[in-house]
């Protein structure tokens, strides 16, 4: 291509025309192709996991998450066999306000856990999913440096992919593969207090809200019904200067606390204090959990909490798969989008098209 300086107007101006540059990828390299990796069996899954592979681990996790029918068939065959070996873990509930701390917190907890009672920690991160880009950071790992490169720990973020009820019900049955593995403490963090809350205590023994002094209204941050879920509130950052307020914002909550009914487990929920960044207080929030534990396995409450998220989630299962199966439906499909059309226009109201599409789909399945 010739250059324009090189023109009359621009005499006194030029400018070479440059050498040819060769093609970017090398003509004589052939492009090997990836070699795709070879599916493993259900058993073969199962012998892994049971000899505490990790890398077989994270895939059968991996297999849980995937929404392939295929995938899926595989998972719960993997996860009926491992059943024998689970239930021999304490499961540990962490939330908590955006910015308590829990990650920091579970970095410095598992820490503690591990040099004082040994044994293998798994910890079980949802992460929130962008409603825009359904992208999820998945940073959880960073948050927790010491822990990430223990050699006895395994850490999982899921992002939430804008379902949490599936997320929850996959954590569920990632907590069986851990169990399998021979994990005999299992951490899930939530993404925040809300709807997570509910579904987390459904699979954990213990749930421990983390909660922040200092930011006005302790009491206004957490409301009734988390409250009335945890086993026991911890207050983070009882450092410095804010060592009164902590102290102040644990009266507070312990005397919300005498003011709701007592837990059907008889356990009063304790309040205490501590420091996740400076690791103050961290022996006598574990002594509290693991004394929760002896006291409810004394009395039955460990077992029959157990039986009645096995029960829950069963109920869930039905429920999710009753949905999937609805809007999977070959009539419903075509005929959903009049329908919608038609509750938008007002010719009909909404409940009455939702009525007329079940009691369609009710009537393709007679």
């Amino acid at each position: 291509m010739e250059h324009p300086e090189n023109k009359e107007e621009y005499k006194g101006l030029t400018v070479n025309q440059g050498v040819e540059q060769p093609a970017v990828v090398n003509p004589y390299l052939k492009l090997r192709k990836k070699p795709k990796r070879r599916q493993l069996s259900a058993n073969e899954y199962v012998e892994g996991i049971v000899k505490g592979d990790i890398t077989v681990l994270s895939q059968a996790v991996t297999l849980v998450e995937s929404v392939r029918p295929e995938h899926q068939t595989l998972a719960q065959e993997v996860l009926e066999k491992c059943l024998p070996y689970t239930g021999n873990s304490i499961r540990v509930g962490i939330s908590g306000v955006p910015g308590a701390g829990k990650s920091t917190s579970i970095d410095v907890f598992g820490l503690h856990v591990l040099e004082q009672y040994g044994g293998k920690l798994a910890v079980l991160a949802i992460d929130p999913s962008s409603e825009r880009s359904k992208g999820s950071i998945l940073g959880d790992k960073t948050r927790m440096e010491k822990l990430s490169i223990h050699p006895d720990s395994f850490i999982r973020p899921s992002p939430t992919a804008g379902s949490l009820g599936g997320v929850a019900r996959k954590t569920r049955e990632t907590i069986f593969l851990c169990e399998a593995a021979g994990f005999d403490k299992i951490f899930v963090e939530t993404v925040g207090v809300g709807q997570s809350e509910t579904a987390v205590h459904s699979m954990v023994d213990f749930f421990l809200l983390i909660q922040l002094a200092g930011t006005g209204d302790e009491l206004q941050g957490i409301k009734r019904g988390i409250m009335e879920m945890a086993d026991g509130i911890v207050i983070n950052k009882a450092d410095g200067n804010n060592i009164e307020k902590a102290k102040l914002a644990a009266t507070h909550f312990r005397n919300a606390l005498h003011l709701f009914p007592a837990p059907e487990s008889g356990w009063l929920p304790q309040v205490l204090t501590y420091s996740g960044f400076y690791g103050i207080g961290i022996k006598e929030i574990w002594d509290m959990v693991y004394k929760y534990i002896t006291f409810v396995k004394a009395n039955g409450y460990f077992q029959h909490r157990r039986n009645e998220q096995s029960k829950f989630w069963m109920y869930e299962t039905i429920n999710e798969h009753l949905r999937d199966n609805f809007y999977n439906d070959d009539t419903i499909a075509r005929i959903l989008p009049k329908q919608e059309e038609e509750v938008l226009s007002g010719k009909v109201t909404s409940f009455s098209a939702a009525r007329k599409l079940l009691d369609i789909y009710f009537g393709n399945m007679k």
